[in-house]
C-alpha cells in the first residue's frame, strides 16, 4: 500500500498527564535540511554533526534524541536507548544516513508494558517540539523493547508510521509467561520438587543459583538429562544454546539427539542469559507490578504439549528417555496428576493491559526474530504473525528469521539491513524483497565485516495462546 501520512491526533491524557500530545500531519515533500532550533551539539568529531535533546517525561523516565545535521525526516524511536544510546553503532550508522534516533529507558515502567509504550508516543512528541514533524517515525527496539515496539504499533497508530520490532517474543503478555510457566512447573515436578516457580523470593540471586546448581546436577544424569530436553519441549524452549562465555554452539542437527539436549540445557541455564534466570527475576518483578499471579496451567494437557513440540526435540525426548530406561508415560502421568498453579483473575487483567495482540496493528510492522532465542521464543512470534493473517493485515506486515543464537544475537549489518528495509518500504510505498537472499545482500553491503543470516524459517505453533 503507498504511504500514508499519519493522522494529526491528540493523544489521550492517560498518555502524558503533564502536555497534550499530537501527532503528524501530511508528510513534508522533502527531506528536512536542518533541525530547527532546539537541539544542542553533540558527540563532538561525529561526521553527522549531531545535535542532542534530553529531558523527562510525565511518569520520570528519561528521554534522549539525537539528530544528524541533515536529518532527512525519519525518527527511530526505541525503549532502552537512553541515556547511552548515541553511542551504539547502529545509532552512528543511522546518523550517518540522514537517521535520527532516540528513545527512552525501562528503568521507571519496568514491566508496565503500557506505560512504555505510552513513553514512547510521549518521547516522539517531545522530540517533534523541538525538531518539527517528523516525516517517518518508526517504532523500534531488542527485547522488551521489540515487545514495546509491537505494542506501539497498536496502540499509537496514530502516531507512528511503522515498527521493527526485534527480538520481541510478541506473544502477548499474558501467554508469554504462561509458556514460561509451564517450562518452570515441569522442572520443578521432574528434577527439582520444592524450588520456587511463581513465588519468587525476595533474594533472587539465591533463587537461580539453587535453580542453577540442580540443573547442573542433573545435567550429569541420563535420567536428568532426558527431563531437561521433556521440559524444553514442553515450553516450546529452543534446543540450541550459546556458552556462558556467549560463545556460539553450532546449531544442532535434527538427528543429533546429543547437541539437541545439550543444546537445550545451555538455553536452560548454561548460556549467557538462562531462561530460568530470567523465570526468576522478571516472574517477581511482574507479580509486583500487576499485584499477583498472573499465569495459570489449569487445565493444561502437557502430553499434548509435547505432540505439538518442535518434531526434531520432541524425537529426542523419546530418544534419551528410552536412553536412560525411564517410562516418558509416567513423567507425563505426574505431571497430569500434578497439583496446579492458579491465577489471581485481577493480576491476569492488569498483565493484559500490557498488551495482548490483536494483530491489527494498522501501520506498518517489519518483525525480526532469531531462531535459537532462549528468552523471545519463535513459537511467540510465529504466534503473531498468525493473529495479523487472521485478522488480514497481512500486507502490512512482514516476518524475518536469523539463524543464530542467544537473546537477541543479531549482528550490526542484519539490524541496519531490516530498518533500511522499512525505510524503502516507507518511501516506496511498496515491500522490497525480504527473501532471505536479498536481505543477506543487503546486510553484508553495509557491513561486510558481519555475519548475513537470514533464512528460511517456518516456527512451531505457540502452544499457550491468550486472546484477552
Amino acid at each position: 500500500m503507498p504511504f500514508q501520512p499519519r493522522r494529526t491526533m491528540t493523544l489521550v491524557a492517560a498518555v502524558a498527564a503533564a502536555s497534550t500530545l499530537t501527532g503528524v500531519g501530511a508528510a513534508q515533500a522533502e527531506p528536512v535540511s536542518s533541525p530547527p532550533p532546539g537541539g544542542t551539539p553533540c558527540l563532538e568529531g561525529a561526521p553527522a554533526e549531531p545535535t542532542c535533546i534530553s529531558g523527562t517525561l510525565a511518569d520520570g523516565t528519561p528521554y534522549q534524541f539525537v539528530v544528524p545535521s541533515d536529518w532527512n525526516g525519519t525518527v527511530v524511536v526505541a525503549l532502552d536507548f537512553a541515556p547511552s544510546g548515541e553511542r551504539q553503532a547502529l545509532t552512528q550508522r543511522l546518523l550517518d544516513d540522514g537517521v535520527a534516533r532516540g528513545g527512552t529507558t525501562r528503568d521507571v515502567t519496568g514491566w508496565d508494558i503500557r506505560g512504555a509504550i505510552d513513553n514512547q508516543a510521549e518521547a516522539l512528541a517531545r522530540f517533534e517540539e523541538a525538531y518539527g514533524p517528523a516525516r517517518h517515525a518508526i517504532a523500534s527496539g531488542n527485547s522488551m523493547g521489540g515487545f514495546v515496539a509491537a505494542g506501539t504499533a497498536q496502540v499509537h497508530p496514530d502516531v507512528f508510521d511503522a515498527a521493527v520490532p526485534f527480538c520481541g517474543g510478541l506473544g502477548g503478555s499474558v501467554a508469554q509467561w504462561n509458556q514460561k510457566l509451564d517450562t518452570v512447573f515441569v522442572l520443578e515436578r521432574l528434577i527439582a520438587p520444592g524450588l520456587p516457580v511463581i513465588d519468587i523470593p525476595e533474594d533472587i540471586e539465591a533463587a537461580r543459583r539453587l535453580w542453577f546448581d540442580a540443573l547442573g546436577e542433573a545435567q550429569q544424569t541420563p535420567e536428568g538429562r532426558a527431563r531437561i530436553a521433556l521440559a524444553a519441549a514442553i515450553g516450546q524452549v529452543p534446543a540450541w544454546g550459546a556458552l556462558p562465555d556467549r560463545t556460539p554452539t553450532p546449531r544442532p542437527g535434527d538427528r543429533d539427539v546429543e547437541a539437541l539436549q545439550e543444546g537445550a540445557y545451555l538455553a536452560l541455564a548454561g548460556g549467557p542469559l538462562p531462561y530460568m534466570g530470567q523465570a526468576m527475576s522478571s516472574r517477581r518483578a511482574i507479580m509486583e507490578v500487576v499485584g499477583g499471579n498472573p499465569s495459570w496451567n489449569t487445565g493444561v494437557d502437557y502430553e499434548d504439549q509435547l505432540r505439538s513440540a518442535d518434531p526434531a526435540l520432541r524425537r529426542a525426548v523419546r530418544e534419551l528417555y528410552r536412553e536412560a530406561d525411564l517410562d516418558l508415560r509416567a513423567d507425563l502421568g505426574t505431571l497430569a496428576d500434578a497439583p496446579r498453579v492458579a491465577a489471581d483473575p485481577a493480576a491476569v487483567e492488569r498483565f493484559a493491559e500490557g498488551i495482548v495482540f490483536d494483530g491489527d496493528p494498522e501501520i506498518l510492522v517489519l518483525n525480526v526474530s532469531n531462531i535459537g532465542d532462549q528468552i523471545s521464543t519463535v513459537a511467540q512470534d510465529g504466534y503473531y504473525a498468525d493473529t495479523v493473517r487472521r485478522s488480514g493485515a497481512n500486507p502490512l506486515f512482514r516476518q524475518v528469521w536469523v539463524e543464530s543464537v542467544g537473546h537477541c544475537a543479531f549482528s550490526l549489518g542484519e539490524q541496519e539491513a531490516a530498518l533500511q528495509t522499512m525505510f524503502d518500504r516507507l518511501e516506496s510505498g511498496h515491500w522490497p524483497s525480504t527473501n532471505p537472499r536479498s536481505l543477506n545482500e543487503r546486510a553484508r553491503a553495509l557491513d561486510s565485516a558481519g555475519p548475513a543470516r537470514f533464512i528460511t524459517y517456518d516456527p512451531p505453533r505457540f502452544n499457550r495462546p491468550y486472546g484477552g
